[in-house]
């Protein structure tokens, strides 16, 4: 059966507004943005559509989407286009006012996960403000969240901005958000008074119950270890152990929901995770070896993370109980470690701002998990509903 779901790309190939065929167009987008329609690379459909691209944007992991996570990207020619491509994931973060200088107009494209520590989000957070201050209008081309918009599966904690701002959270957001981009977008404007001329390309076809599966696309490729809707599902909580000594399981066929070291007695913590009765989830003890990051090519031993119930599942709880229990089972051999990557080059803090508090993993050194005030949202809805596009 045929998905009725359109991404904001597809309406706007539908329909390019004069302005966009005029003016001089820069593109914020990589190679898994696609259409709905046909999976052709966005930047290619709107060119052929009539849109005068002039200029493109590549986020973290490249305008291929291939680099590794947290890799320094150099500006380039693209391939498909021949049109240059600079980086926002090396020297800047941000478009300069230089390379605005030349457009009349942005538009952005890159899909999302749904989790505050993947860094797209943060990209569009910049090219705001930097649109904002070139006065440019900017285009959002809005996707489905693939883990749903349903505002009662938002999860935190809540990000103390004031003391972890970074580039994998820099605003005062849940983990999980439960909006779309374009939801996120005009959030933001409004909160941060960016001033943005913001205009939020719609999906059609998409309601806030539905995830990934349900809208029949094939899942895209994010980056090189978000390969599947079920790592998507799984990563706004697993992505905490990245702050560990232990494996997230890059390099596996399922990055982010192996977790284990050569230290780990799997059935042991897979028995006790069990029996916290976590909804939505099951957990098996697995082998597996890593082929990236931490022990890459060790034979490592830990669990593997089963969907049950998509829908009930509360990753960031399941997360924060993963790591609650691998510290009871194995104190000794567990570290906190940093994560280096081109925004963080010391990687210091990396679990405290992927978590988004500083308490956090005190109280978990200290053999407590309060699970349930850490993931609270207080105020998340109310905040959010002005801005909401979907039902």
């Amino acid at each position: 059966m045929l998905s009725q779901v359109q991404f904001g790309v597809d309406r706007l190939i539908a329909d390019v507004p004069t302005a966009l065929r005029q003016a001089r167009v820069g593109m914020v987008t990589s190679d898994v943005a696609t259409t709905a329609v046909g999976g052709r690379p966005s930047r290619a459909a709107l060119r052929d559509a009539g849109v005068n691209l002039t200029k493109l944007f590549g986020p973290e992991h490249g305008l291929a989407g291939t680099a590794v996570d947290g890799e320094k990207i150099d500006d380039a020619l693209d391939p498909l286009t021949k049109l240059p491509v600079v980086s926002l994931y090396g020297k800047s973060m941000r478009p300069t006012a230089e390379s605005l200088a030349d457009l009349d107009a942005i538009v952005y494209d890159i899909p999302d996960v749904g989790a505050r520590f993947y860094t797209y989000i943060w990209t569009l957070s910049h090219v705001m403000e930097a649109a904002a201050e070139a006065r440019k209008p900017l285009y959002v081309l809005d996707r489905p969240n693939p883990i749903g918009g349903d505002l009662a599966a938002a999860e935190g904690p809540m990000l103390d901005e004031e003391r972890l701002s970074s580039f994998v959270g820099r605003w005062n957001i849940p983990i999980r958000y439960s909006l779309t981009i374009g939801e996120l977008a005009r959030l933001w404007n409004a909160e941060r008074k960016i001033g943005c001329e913001l205009r939020v390309i719609g999906c059609a076809g998409w309601h806030r119950n539905l995830h990934w599966p349900e809208t029949r696309l094939p899942f895209v490729q994010l980056s090189p270890a978000m390969m599947s809707y079920e790592t998507a599902l799984f990563y706004p909580g697993t992505c905490l152990i990245e702050g560990t000594k232990l494996s997230e399981g890059r390099g596996t066929d399922a990055p982010f929901r192996m977790i284990g070291a050569p230290w780990v007695d799997g059935a042991a913590l897979a028995e006790r995770l069990n029996a916290r009765r976590m909804a939505g989830v099951r957990v098996a003890a697995v082998e597996f070896t890593p082929q990236g990051r931490k022990y890459a090519g060790e034979r490592c031993r830990g669990v593997v993370l089963e969907a049950t119930d998509r829908l009930r599942i509360r990753p960031v709880a399941v997360g924060l109980a993963l790591v609650a229990e691998l510290i009871a089972r194995h104190r000794e051999e567990f570290e906190w470690l940093p994560y280096p990557t081109a925004a963080n080059e010391g990687g210091h803090q990396h679990f405290d701002r992927l978590v988004g508090r500083t308490d956090v993993r005190r109280a978990l050194d200290r053999g407590e998990a309060h699970i349930d005030e850490w993931t609270a949202t207080p105020g998340w809805a109310e905040r959010a509903r002005p801005h909401l596009l979907y039902e």
